[in-house]
């Protein structure tokens, strides 16, 4: 993280389906100064609008079936993981798929095609952490309007006029100055929608950052890019959950049966302000 920055967390109780975004900008704007960013992850964004999905209702394919149980299963969890230089954790996650990440495949197939359920985990932006039950969390609907929409409530509301960035923890890439990720959709600038192939083409990156996925007014995308990692860092260097694997941990369950108020019971960072000198 950048020593100019300072971060701020923004501390809630868990939102549930379908809130809205009211307690957030109840805490941010309680928080915040002329100047600030505030950084908001888009899991908590897609959970406030219920942009949710339930993956026991889908049937997986053949197509499904083969992508979990062999591609992301085996050969990346046994043979390009470790060749291309992929997390220990991700390694091992891959290795003990449960059954249930079939369901997950048909899922992004259906909702965002081939080229984002070859990937082998994170596909598509799909989120399975701080959902309830067999739930998962598309991308936000509209970011660039929720952004705007949750700036202007806290300048209208606590006279604080921040600059409301939503971002997602899978990567923008840099080759040859052009930057570029796997996401569905990114702020301008970004090339969006690569899938699989821009996922490969990361593995040659020589730095990575969060995706920014909207902000409420134009910033240089450089200036955009240093700001969510600066949100990043804080959330790598606090979070006790790092995915849904370790929540289920914490939870004595897998993570189909995390409940409403397992979430609610612990104390939640859906956005973190990152404040300029």
């Amino acid at each position: 993280m950048s020593p100019e920055y300072r971060t701020v967390p923004v501390l809630t109780g868990y939102i549930e389906p379908g809130a809205g975004f009211s307690e957030i900008i109840e805490r941010a704007g309680e928080l915040a100064r002329d100047g600030d960013f505030l950084v908001i992850s888009e899991t908590p964004v897609s959970v406030a609008q219920g942009n949710l999905v339930d993956e026991s209702r889908f049937e997986p394919s053949i197509t499904a079936v083969l992508l979990a149980d062999i591609w992301s299963k085996y050969i990346w969890g046994y043979i390009l993981g470790p060749i291309l230089g992929m997390k220990r954790r991700t390694i091992m996650n891959l290795r003990r798929l449960p059954p249930e990440a079939r369901a997950h495949k048909e899922v992004v197939l259906r909702y965002y095609g081939l080229k984002h359920a070859l990937k082998p985990a994170s596909e598509a932006g799909i989120d399975l952490s701080n959902v309830p039950g067999t739930l998962v969390s598309l991308l936000p609907e509209n970011p660039s309007g929720v952004a705007n929409f949750i700036a202007g409530e806290i300048l209208q509301r606590f006279g604080a006029d921040v600059t409301a960035v939503i971002i997602d923890t899978d990567a923008t890439y840099s080759i040859l100055g052009r930057y570029f990720t796997s996401l569905p959709l990114a702020v301008p600038g970004i090339r969006s929608d690569t899938g699989f192939l821009g996922y490969l083409a990361g593995r040659f990156s020589g730095r990575t950052w969060p995706t920014p996925l909207a902000s409420s007014r134009p910033v240089k995308l450089e200036v955009l890019l240093e700001v969510a990692s600066a949100a990043e860092e804080y959330h790598r260097r606090n979070a006790e959950r790092a995915t849904v694997y370790d929540m289920a941990r914490e939870f004595s369950g897998r993570p189909g049966n995390i409940t409403v108020e397992m979430l609610s019971s612990v104390e939640h960072t859906p956005a973190v302000i990152v404040r300029p000198p």
